[in-house]
């Protein structure tokens, strides 16, 4: 298990953040997990990297901080400033976000609460926000287990921490002989989905399912389809989720109408959102229920202003290897990678053409949306319909019984 785990974090630091010797890293991460933060830093100094921001918190001080503290004396403490990733950003640092959930672990806390401090974080570092939205620092998201939230998915097993490592390990194909080449072809296969989904320019998706899902929503003129590859304005390719199997864009924020269903529990903040629904009229969220964590639901659409908006559309198959383990992993990087999804929130400049180089102005015309905060929420089912209209009003199925059709396979 060992070996794997470095193979693991070589696969992170090299095919994913593409780091280059003498180049910053940025480790953001629980001390949960110190084990693997001490592991991942060891391997990136044989790679030639001289210096290390280890942004490491503790979540249960974090959470008796939240519990005895106002608001006030809260944005005094360190967990929410995150000034020092502006000055890493502007240094052309490599960012690493090391996922590891503790679900459940900020039930007792104020949820209003809890979005205020997550919105005065996102504050806080902007300059990050925005060199990253511009391709121009390299990013990555992986996910590391912890034993608590290893209990949650395996209560009954005998070690349930190394049970979700082995489960981890084997979605991302670390156990493959060629693990690089691997990633490499599955990379291209999205690439090559995104090619014929560009081709269309679909003005409209349809959503349909046996939940109760009628739902449609806008794309905008020049839209582009992506995957987790981004490709940098230097040249250089970053994989910034890992693993990753979805396709995705941006809609326009003022198109989506009707139901849609949540098919996965979402966690937030570290508090399960579980079966609920969306209902939108012109865009706007006017309607929502949740049968676990709805007054979480509620205060994450109140959270920041344009959250009652959607920024991200994502496909993937319902038969993906992360969907095959039938596990729910309460965790949204491996669960949105089992399902279609929808985000609330931010959208992507990237998702249009040229749009990186876009003016405020220009991109304004489009109408993406714009909020501090992005949350993916997971819709895909196995009876799950996704029609695309195209703008001289053909429809062209794109997904049937969960699954992308033949011509987008």
């Amino acid at each position: 298990m060992d070996d794997l785990k470095i193979k693991y974090a070589n696969i992170i630091l090299k095919e994913c953040l593409n780091i280059k010797p003498n180049q910053p890293l940025f480790i953001s991460a629980n001390n949960e997990i110190s084990d693997f933060i001490r592991l991942v830093a060891n391997e990136a100094y044989k790679l030639g990297v001289k210096e290390i921001y280890f942004d490491i918190f503790d979540p249960y001080l974090k959470h008796d901080a939240l519990l005895n503290l106002e608001v006030t004396d809260l944005k005094k403490m360190s967990y929410w400033h995150k000034e020092e990733w502006n000055d890493y950003a502007k240094k052309g640092a490599a960012f690493l976000m090391l996922s590891s959930d503790m679900p459940g672990l900020m039930k007792d806390i104020s949820v209003s609460k809890l979005n205020e401090m997550t919105t005065y974080s996102y504050e806080t570092r902007k300059d990050f926000d925005t060199l990253r939205d511009r391709l121009e620092i390299p990013w990555c998201i992986a996910a590391v287990p912890n034993l608590k939230w290893a209990q949650e998915i395996f209560p009954n097993a005998k070690d349930p921490l190394n049970k979700l490592w082995h489960e981890i390990l084997n979605i991302c194909l670390i156990n493959s002989k060629d693990v690089e080449k691997i990633w490499q072809d599955k990379i291209n296969k999205l690439h090559e989905r995104c090619q014929k989904l560009n081709a269309y320019q679909f003005k409209t998706l349809k959503y349909e399912n046996s939940l109760g899902t009628d739902f449609t929503i806008g794309l905008p003129k020049n839209h582009l389809w992506a995957s987790g590859r981004e490709i940098l304005k230097d040249g250089s390719s970053v994989l910034v989720n890992f693993p990753t199997e979805e396709v995705f864009t941006s809609p326009t924020a003022n198109s989506a109408e009707g139901i849609i269903y949540s098919s996965k529990p979402l966690v937030y903040q570290d508090n399960i959102i579980d079966k609920f629904y969306l209902r939108f009229n012109k865009g706007q969220l006017i309607d929502c229920k949740a049968k676990v964590g709805e007054e979480n639901l509620k205060e994450l659409i109140n959270s920041c202003p344009n959250m009652d908006r959607l920024g991200e559309v994502a496909l993937v198959e319902y038969d993906s290897p992360i969907s095959k383990s039938n596990i729910i992993f309460f965790e949204t990087l491996f669960d949105e990678n089992a399902s279609c999804h929808l985000a609330l929130g931010n959208s992507f400049i990237e998702c249009l053409k040229d749009g990186i180089n876009l003016t405020k102005s220009e991109i304004s015309q489009y109408y993406l949306n714009s909020c501090l905060n992005h949350v993916d929420f997971m819709v895909g089912t196995k009876d799950l319909k996704i029609t695309g209209i195209t703008p001289d009003n053909h429809e062209i199925t794109i997904i049937e019984n969960g699954n992308f059709t033949k011509e987008f396979k």
